[in-house]
């Protein structure tokens, strides 16, 4: 490894440095050659070094070694050392314009951050860059190589699990919510797609927000409707009560295609109906009738259980509900410890 190590110097003739990249890469197919590699971390420093090598196929190798360590959740805390640099790099390149390995740069740290840990150790390196990560994600021409930049939304996503990461983007003095919220439908990819319902989905769990996101400010609801919504015509009375962007949508309207991300729109609802304020808009906006006819067409049986769940909720009376915030909600102590027992046999 000590001799594999010296054939990445940047400065090594092209056609070794090459083969010695390619060793590591393949090296990085498996597990034991993962943790043989960040064993030896001289390497992970020379392959950081060739990202910017004058030949671009190089740099795009030495990417895909780094995008192959970070997938595995059990080296996380060895590449987010701060001493490697690899967070601080990553970001970097997404936020060089001209930077061709943008797309590797956002796998990266999306991959980083997919355990708690990881994005406690990035949200530390990247705070600072929130603003301009933000505005390059918004900004689909940003990249002048055409780097799509689709992964930042799942790096959004993953930071969002911290408590510290919703908190700045629900800041109601701030539009950072509103401008990712366009993204619930966007055709071109599902990873945006997806990553974007990830964050409405973690901001809602904060309660104490309910109302500024279902406030006209952000006006989330025909967000997480409009996916769910098909074709379906209703009476006059029905129609009105639904929120504007929901009326009269249309014979070729369609419902959103992944299953996955179905649901997660049903949990983010959910999640909005565990206070009393968001159950009654929820309601108020005739909600219902939309889960509903989703109802009738869904084919999932995981979707369904959400689904079920959520109508259960949405068209109980409020007097049945026993508390305004359902996170309140105190379990018995011998029905914990039946949950906690029934879960360590699983």
């Amino acid at each position: 490894m000590d001799e594999l190590s010296d054939f990445l110097a940047i400065d090594m003739r092209l056609d070794v440095k090459s083969v010695a990249l390619q060793q590591v890469l393949n090296l990085t197919g498996t597990a034991e050659g993962r943790h043989l590699i960040v064993d030896h971390q001289s390497i992970i420093k020379k392959v950081c070094l060739l990202l910017n090598d004058f030949q671009h196929s190089i740099g795009k190798d030495a990417s895909l070694v780094l995008v192959n360590l970070s997938s595995d959740d059990d080296l996380t805390a060895n590449l987010t050392d701060a001493k490697l640099g690899i967070a601080k790099l990553s970001c970097d390149m997404i936020m060089d314009p001209a930077n061709k390995l943008a797309d590797p740069a956002c796998m990266i740290l999306s991959n980083l951050t997919r355990t708690l840990r990881g994005s406690e150790k990035v949200f530390e390196i990247v705070a600072p860059s929130f603003q301009t990560l933000l505005d390059i994600f918004c900004n689909e021409k940003f990249n002048q190589h055409g780097a799509k930049l689709h992964y930042l939304a799942a790096l959004l996503s993953n930071l969002s699990q911290l408590p510290e990461m919703r908190k700045y983007l629900l800041n109601p003095a701030k539009p950072h919510l509103q401008r990712l919220v366009s993204f619930t439908d966007y055709e071109h990819s599902i990873i945006r797609r997806g990553g974007v319902i990830g964050i409405i989905k973690n901001c809602c769990f904060q309660t104490e927000f309910h109302e500024h996101l279902l406030s006209e400010s952000i006006d989330l609801l025909p967000k997480l409707l409009l996916p769910l919504a098909g074709p379906e015509e209703f009476d006059e009375e029905d129609n009105d009560k639904l929120p504007v962007d929901l009326q009269y949508l249309g014979a070729d309207k369609t419902r959103e295609r992944d299953p996955d991300l179905r649901k997660m729109f049903i949990e983010t609802l959910t999640q909005l109906s565990c206070t009393k304020f968001g159950r009654e808009y929820l309601r108020s906006k005739n909600t219902y009738v939309i889960l509903r006819e989703l109802h009738k067409w869904e084919k999932d049986e995981n979707v369904m259980v959400a689904l079920e769940h959520l109508v259960n909720i949405i068209i109980r009376f409020e007097h049945e509900m026993g508390y305004d915030n359902l996170k309140e909600v105190e379990v018995p102590e011998e029905i914990a410890v039946k949950f906690s027992n029934e879960e360590d046999a699983s």
